[in-house]
């Protein structure tokens, strides 16, 4: 069955190191939510992100994984690979030296993999810490790099990702102004369904993480209502 990525306006990210009982995993997978992303930044291994991929796999919700480097990528048992690239990192390795690592040491199945332009703009998240991101950027700044991710690199995804905090509004509406074709995520902060609908203004898919262990998943579920 062909699963077309971009028509999701709402996928939920679960971290493999962190836990769900299993009814908060039966209340995620009948949220209504699009997608589900298996994607974290710390204590991630291939042990973890199989464990949680055998939790949510039986489902039948399309499934993504997001790994942060190469010792996370699982292809068994998925739907796509979300591979980031970090464009406003002061380290290469998190643009490209990762994913060299990853062609050398595995067979790839290109089909399936969708490249991901990330900015990564809150510099207490683990993400922004990990990456060492320049993340003090203005709308027009970070509209650049999504111009550049687009037109220069020609990524399919641009992600702003705020990663634990509610983001700013205006750069993303800066970067949907900017785009043509590339679908703009949106991650960070989503823990109402007001945020969700005030991000899904501009953009085309909102992912929603944190919520889900930290409201829990009534919280989700009004998430997904909010921009239906």
């Amino acid at each position: 069955m062909h699963i077309n990525w971009k028509s999701w306006n709402h996928v939920t990210k679960l971290d493999p190191d962190k836990q769900l009982t299993p009814d908060a995993i039966t209340g995620v997978v009948t949220s209504g939510t699009d997608a589900l992303m298996l994607s974290g930044t710390l204590n991630v291994t291939r042990e973890n992100m199989q464990e949680l991929l055998r939790q949510v796999a039986r489902y039948g919700l399309p499934l993504v994984v997001e790994p942060a480097g190469p010792e996370a990528v699982i292809a068994e048992g998925i739907d796509f690979l979300f591979i980031p690239s970090v464009l406003n990192t002061q380290d290469v390795g998190w643009i490209v030296g990762k994913h060299r690592q990853w062609v050398q040491q595995q067979e790839i199945d290109w089909d399936r993999v969708v490249p991901e332009a990330y900015i990564v703009l809150n510099p207490n998240s683990s993400v922004g810490k990990v990456t060492r991101a320049s993340c003090s950027l203005s709308p027009p700044e970070v509209a650049a790099y999504a111009t550049l991710a687009e037109r220069y690199f020609h990524f399919p995804i641009v992600y702003i990702e705020y990663s634990g905090m509610y983001g700013d509004p205006s750069v993303v509406k800066a970067v949907s102004e900017a785009l043509d074709s590339s679908v703009l995520y949106y991650g960070g902060g989503i823990n109402s369904p007001e945020r969700a609908a005030e991000m899904a203004k501009y953009a085309d898919t909102i992912v929603v993480g944190n919520a889900v262990y930290d409201q829990g998943i009534d919280v989700l579920k009004a998430t997904v209502r909010a921009i239906q």
